[in-house]
Parts: C-alpha cells; sequence; structure tokens
C-alpha cells in the first residue's frame, strides 16, 4: 500500500526536529506538520469533508499550503491548489468544476475570494490564514486547527493507492479548464524517480522556486518525505531573496525554470553572495536555450544541473538529462538542446499519426505509460480516452530519439504557448480579443523570448475604417485574464490573416512572418 500521508508520518517519526517546510519567517519541523496536518484533517473530516471530496487551497507558497497538501488525503479527500493568477471570472468557472466543500484563503486572497464564493455553491466552509482580522463568513485558520478535537480514525479513513490524493489544473485547447488526477501511486512514483536519478541524500536542504498549484513545484512538497529534505520556498519568487536564502540556509539544491536563470545571472548582487553550499540546480517548464545553459554552466562552477521533461499529466516528469550531460565539451558533449533519457519505470515511445514506433531521427508525436501516469482528467471521460488511447498518455508533442536514446523536442503538435514557465492556450486569448469591436480575425502566437521562452503575440486583422492601440487590447485582456496570458505584443494588419487549404488562420506562416519582426 502507498499512502504519501504515512510518508509524511514516517518522516516525523524519523527525524522530529529536523526541518521540513520554511516559507519567510516561519519554519515547521516534520513533527510540527505531522501534528498541524492531522488537526487540520480532524477539521475537515468535523465541516463533513468525506472520501472523495475536494479542499480549495487559495494562496502564495506557505506552510499552510503543505499542511494543505496531506490533511485532506488523511480522510480520503484530495486537495485543489488554485491557480490565484487567475481573474475572478475564470475562478468562478474553475470552482465551479471542482466543487470543493472547503475553501482555505491566504490574506493576500480573501478579496478576491469574497468576490467568487457567492457564485460557487459547494463551498459551505472557508478558511482565512492570516494574521489581520477574519472577514465576514470565514473561520480562523489557526483557531480552527486548535480546536480540532478527538481524531477520527485516520488509519481506516486516509486514501491510497489509486485514490486521488491531488488535482492540478491545466487549461485546453478548447479553453476549458481540465483538473488533471494524480494518486498516492502517481506522486510517489514521481517522486521515486526523482530521488534516484538526482541522487538525492538525506536530510539536504532545497529550494522551491515555482508556486504550489503547479505539479512542478508541488511534486518537491511529496517528495521531500522519502529522505527528510528541509525544504524551502518563499511567496512569491524574487531573486535577492532567493540569493539571500541560500547562503543563509546553506541551500543544496534549487529548483527554478530558464526564466529565472537569466533573472539569477543578471541580478547586480550575484556575486556578493556565498552559494557554495550549492551542489545542484534542477530546471523545466520550458526548454532552456543552450547559450543560458552554456552561460550557465560557466557562472556555478563545480554544480551540477539536471532537466526534467514532463507535464501535470505525468506528475510531473518524463526524461530527465543528467548532470553529465551538461558539459561544453569532452565525451558527452552535445546535449544541451536534448531532454534526456525516460525515467526507469516509463515506456515513452515516438510514433506516427497511427501510433507506430518511429526510427530514431524521425519526427513523431510523443506518448508515454507508467506508474506516473495521471489517473484522468476529472469529470472527462471523453477527453481521457481521447489522450490515454491504446493504454499511452499522447502529450501532443513533436519529438525525436536520436542513435544512443536521447530525446530531443521537435516543436509542440499543439498550439500552446509557454512563457516564463506558464502554459498558454491561444484560444482563451482569441476569445477575449474578438470581442474588440475593431478585431476581424485574431490568431494568437508564440513569438520566441530569450528571457521568457515565448510571448504572447496577438495578430489582430482590423475591420475596414477602424483603429485600436496595444494599450486598449491589454487593458482588455487584464479585466478578464491571468496577466500572464495576457498579450506583451501586439500587431494590427488590415489584410487578411493567412489561411491553410482547409481555410483555417495558418499558424505557422505566421510565426514565420513576425518571428523578429517588431510588432506595428
Amino acid at each position: 500500500m502507498i499512502r504519501m500521508t504515512d510518508l509524511l508520518a514516517k518522516a516525523a517519526f524519523n527525524w522530529p526536529d529536523h526541518p521540513a517546510f520554511t516559507c519567510g519567517l516561519r519554519t515547521l519541523t516534520w513533527a510540527e506538520l505531522n501534528t498541524r496536518t492531522r488537526q487540520l484533517a480532524t477539521s475537515l473530516h468535523g465541516f463533513g469533508v468525506q472520501r472523495g471530496d475536494r479542499v480549495g487551497f487559495l494562496g502564495f507558497n506557505s506552510h499552510v499550503g503543505a499542511e494543505c497538501y496531506y490533511a485532506p488525503a488523511l480522510i480520503g479527500a484530495c486537495v485543489v491548489p488554485l491557480n490565484f493568477r487567475l481573474a475572478a471570472g475564470e475562478m468562478v468557472q474553475l470552482l465551479n468544476n471542482c466543487r470543493p466543500h472547503v475553501l482555505i484563503v491566504d490574506e493576500e486572497h480573501a478579496e478576491i475570494a469574497a468576490q467568487v464564493i457567492p457564485h460557487c455553491p459547494s463551498i459551505q466552509k472557508v478558511l482565512y490564514a492570516g494574521t489581520g482580522p477574519v472577514p465576514q463568513g470565514m473561520l480562523d485558520y489557526e483557531e480552527t486547527l486548535s480546536s480540532a478535537g478527538t481524531e477520527p480514525d485516520f488509519d481506516t479513513l486516509a486514501g491510497s493507492d489509486d485514490d486521488t490524493l491531488i488535482m492540478f489544473y491545466t487549461g485546453g485547447t478548447t479553453g476549458t479548464p481540465k483538473g488533471v488526477m494524480l494518486t498516492h501511486s502517481n506522486i510517489y512514483a514521481n517522486a521515486m524517480g526523482m530521488m534516484i536519478n538526482w541522487n538525492i541524500g538525506q536530510n539536504e536542504t532545497h529550494f522551491m522556486s515555482g508556486p504550489m498549484f503547479h505539479t512542478a513545484g508541488g511534486s518537491r512538497v511529496y517528495a521531500t518525505t522519502l529522505m527528510g529534505t528541509h525544504l524551502i520556498t518563499m511567496p512569491k519568487f524574487d531573486v535577492g531573496g532567493l540569493l539571500h536564502l541560500i547562503q543563509h540556509h546553506r541551500v543544496n539544491l534549487v529548483q527554478f525554470v530558464p526564466t529565472m536563470m537569466v533573472m539569477i545571472l543578471d541580478h547586480p548582487d550575484f556575486g556578493k553572495y556565498d552559494l557554495s553550499s550549492l551542489k545542484m540546480m534542477t530546471y523545466g517548464a520550458s526548454p532552456m536555450p543552450p547559450e543560458l545553459m552554456k552561460r550557465a554552466i560557466a557562472a556555478f562552477p563545480g554544480v551540477g544541473f539536471g532537466q526534467a521533461f514532463g507535464m501535470t499529466e505525468a506528475s510531473p516528469i518524463l526524461t530527465i538529462l543528467n548532470p553529465e550531460y551538461h558539459v561544453v565539451d569532452g565525451p558527452n558533449a552535445g546535449r544541451l538542446n536534448s531532454l534526456g533519457k525516460p525515467l526507469p519505470f516509463v515506456d515513452l515511445r515516438v510514433v506516427d499519426e497511427d501510433d507506430n514506433p518511429l526510427p530514431p531521427g524521425q519526427v513523431g508525436e510523443i506518448i508515454a505509460r507508467g506508474p506516473n501516469i495521471m489517473k484522468g482528467y476529472w469529470e472527462q471521460p471523453e477527453m481521457t480516452a481521447e489522450v490515454m488511447r491504446g493504454g499511452f498518455y499522447h502529450t501532443g508533442d513533436g519529438g525525436y530519439y536520436d542513435e544512443q536514446g536521447f530525446l530531443f523536442l521537435a516543436g509542440r503538435i499543439k498550439d500552446m504557448i509557454i512563457t516564463g514557465g506558464e502554459n498558454v492556450y491561444p484560444i482563451e486569448v482569441e476569445d477575449v480579443v474578438s470581442t474588440h469591436p475593431c478585431c476581424k480575425q485574431v490568431a494568437v502566437i508564440g513569438t520566441p523570448d530569450p528571457q521568457w521562452g515565448e510571448r504572447v503575440h496577438a495578430v489582430i486583422e482590423l475591420n475596414p475604417g477602424t483603429t485600436a492601440t496595444a494599450q486598449e487590447i491589454r487593458e482588455l485582456c487584464r479585466a478578464r485574464l491571468a496577466h500572464y496570458k495576457c498579450p506583451t505584443l501586439v500587431s494590427f494588419r488590415t489584410e487578411p490573416l493567412p489561411l491553410t487549404k482547409v481555410n483555417k488562420i495558418d499558424k505557422r506562416a505566421l510565426r514565420d512572418e513576425y518571428n523578429g519582426k517588431t510588432p506595428t
């Protein structure tokens, strides 16, 4: 039986006084994290949360978020970390899709929570984890824990194995949110793969840079239980703060996305901090430009680098490029633009349109199966069946193997844009931009950017005799979308958008046309 909550209890037994989680000025030991998690689970049970129910968490990275990762599972429920960057309307849509019985919200997001709760009838209780006055209609988080009462029989109630442990939301090409259900077994497999491949030792100190509503960061919260890792994070990423934390806590491993590496290397105080404790830096979420990777290797001599490629549906890791291939010369050089090799338990293939495996060098779709592949999409059986046809998860990414079994990304089969590690689906942006009275047609594409990976670029065909400004388009989008989804580049044209042979907008032609061109 695999129960991630058992691993938390085991860590508390083995390393009770060792630091488990640090955010801001607060550090919880393993014993404290386990105790507080059990108190929260007891309270949730008292609120009527039952097996299979959902509990939402809306907040920045914090010890409360870590407690929410484990507590629902103790009573057979699952946690849903919510993307705090969403606009109010998007938040309502997501909450009404997952229908949590309890919502836990931090001080910074209490205002938006108050806006959306009246439109979300499933939410019966709201816990406020803040230092200020408790908003009307909410319960104080700390008081709820301290008055939890007698524990129920967690050993009978707790989820395990193929029960859903956590549900991360990812967008879709239709704009409909997809709840990715990850089980105890999924998360455990991912943690084991990461620990073995990167040779993680006992009681190391790691830094998690990403938000807890992303599986790349969130999966690290669970993985720490295996070796008693001290996980450090911050409410919001700040380069100066990161450098200080590495020095102060003697951090051994840092997890980041390529955009953050640019910020680190360009920070004016980069050379003023003692970063000698670092042994490894791991990255993912978007491709690392080889030139940036070479710059990072030079800036951190003696530090190993590791790349993880995957997606939410894979918990999230499919392949790893280990440190020995992050070199610029020698027999292992020439792999910096590779995704590495699959984890030992992942069956990863590159296939043609009929799912027939392709030989090395030929580009096809990347598909995978293994114990880390999701249980499915929440309440979307048809979509689940489509992406899981033949027992393999179809990633929508194009790639190829070389003769030595290294995987290379050839580009996304779908039109998803990755900007700063965030996924943006064009149709969501197009739907908003198209409401502008001057817009006849719009296509949203990704334009390469050395810092962000890609920038969201809206190409708009204007209605005859009309004009618009880029600022108008941005303001329209910011009122209805998360800011990272809003176009940073806007181009206007009077000539028709190019079409394919089947009369669809030809985004490939647009990318070719606008790559390197200054928006007008």
